[in-house]
């Protein structure tokens, strides 16, 4: 039960929660851990790169200076995808119908738990690929820094996201269901720095939900 990050998707930055809030906050975990339904994907596809900020990766090409640094000195990219499954946004909508403030602790929690879910398939693919003497960048997702979510429709389509674990893309490029994420991991054959990434990597100095 990550409290810390759900307080911290709710606004809370330096800043004690009352019990109140905590005691909702632990209610909306009990309630999404029986929600939720987690599934992820991932492949490994070759990289290669064009001009000072273009990165060519198997079905697709995009332009990012902040991915491009992430990815500096890698071999290839695992193209990972991962969601939380439509039960979360079925909650979450009789919510927003009957209790808007418990709607919103629990999209806080949810996002919270996306990312742990995250971390853990993460691991996985850190121990896959050390145990053959290689090394994964931390994962960088469009929406981070100057990396567009025009990419989704190619990179999901990579992982045959939409058949595999049920991800598709409104006509907006917004994921559903909505507690979904796609990530570009980059492997190397040498150990590094990650080059920045999430908050760190992101130009978006004004979010509210960036990590002090």
């Amino acid at each position: 039960m990550n409290v810390k990050e759900t307080l911290r998707y709710l606004g809370y930055h330096g800043q004690e929660a009352d019990a109140q809030v905590l005691a909702l906050v632990e209610q909306c975990w009990r309630e999404l851990e029986g929600a939720v339904s987690p599934r992820s994907v991932y492949r490994e596809y070759a990289l290669s790169f064009f001009e000072e900020d273009g990165i060519d990766v198997y079905g697709f090409q995009t332009r990012s200076r902040a991915l491009r640094k992430n990815l500096d000195g890698c071999r290839a990219v695992v193209l990972f995808a991962a969601t939380l499954g439509t039960g979360v946004d079925m909650l979450l909508n009789r919510y927003k119908r009957i209790s808007m403030s418990r709607a919103v602790v629990l999209q806080a929690a949810a996002a919270a738990m996306l990312e742990d879910y995250c971390d853990e398939v993460n691991e996985e693919i850190r121990k896959e690929y050390e145990e053959k003497g290689e090394y994964p960048r931390p994962r960088f997702s469009p929406g981070y820094g100057d990396f567009s979510l025009d990419c989704q429709p190619a990179f999901l389509e990579c992982l045959e996201a939409g058949k595999r674990i049920g991800i598709t893309l409104t006509d907006s490029l917004l994921m559903m269901p909505s507690k979904s994420v796609t990530a570009v991991i980059g492997i190397s054959e040498k150990p590094a720095g990650c080059g920045g990434y999430g908050c760190q990597g992101c130009e978006k100095r004004d979010c509210v939900y960036r990590e002090m």
